[in-house]
């Protein structure tokens, strides 16, 4: 039997500040969606693929394995870069990320430059992420959703880059729509992976 996933609705945020809802909404309605049921039919196809045929030069099953990892991803980090925004509650980070922050990077302030140095300079993905192999938080980019991930790397605050996602607010600009991310983002949220991913460095160890 085939996975199947369903679109999370209640990750869809609304009244943020500097980020429209209608820009929300085509980025949601559109692309987020189109992941969901393209992830779907990929899944579908593979439980009856013909994996005798298998072949790195092309086959039809490593065509469906290359399009599971780009359409699984861009379900997972819309999800994760949708819910880590909320209605113009940003500014600096509060509880343990505040910490963690301060501790890897310096102050709120290098943070930030950091991160949005990562959000000019990647096509697809800046991340914030908590890394397990060695218990440490850094930013990572991606120009796809499947392209220079780490493995064992939690995300723990994520901003989508592609130009859909501020195309209809911003025109071209980029750097502003990042500063009106960071109006948005929910810390709350960061701080509730930042616990999960320690507990799970932990039971690592």
């Amino acid at each position: 039997m085939a996975d199947n996933v369903s679109a999370k609705e209640g990750v869809k945020p609304q009244g943020l500040k500097g980020i429209s809802d209608q820009q929300i909404g085509y980025h949601f309605d559109t692309h987020y969606k189109g992941y969901v049921t393209k992830i779907n039919e990929i899944w579908e196809k593979l439980a009856a693929a013909d994996r005798s045929k298998a072949n790195q030069n092309f086959s039809d099953y490593r065509v469906l394995k290359v399009e599971e990892s780009f359409n699984w991803m861009g379900v997972i980090l819309h999800e994760l870069y949708f819910e880590n925004m909320k209605d113009g509650k940003g500014g600096p980070p509060s509880g343990d990320a505040k910490g963690a922050i301060d501790a890897a990077f310096g102050s709120f302030d290098k943070f930030k430059e950091d991160f949005k140095a990562c959000g000019i300079a990647f096509r697809g993905w800046a991340i914030l992420a908590f890394d397990l192999n060695d218990g440490k938080i850094r930013t990572y980019g991606a120009d796809a959703h499947n392209v220079y991930g780490i493995w064992n790397a939690v995300p723990l605050l994520v901003l989508d880059t592609y130009e859909h996602a501020y195309y209809t607010d911003q025109g071209p600009k980029r750097a502003p729509y990042i500063d009106a991310f960071f109006d948005n983002v929910n810390w709350d949220v960061v701080n509730r992976r930042l616990a999960k991913a320690r507990k799970a460095h932990e039971a690592l160890k």
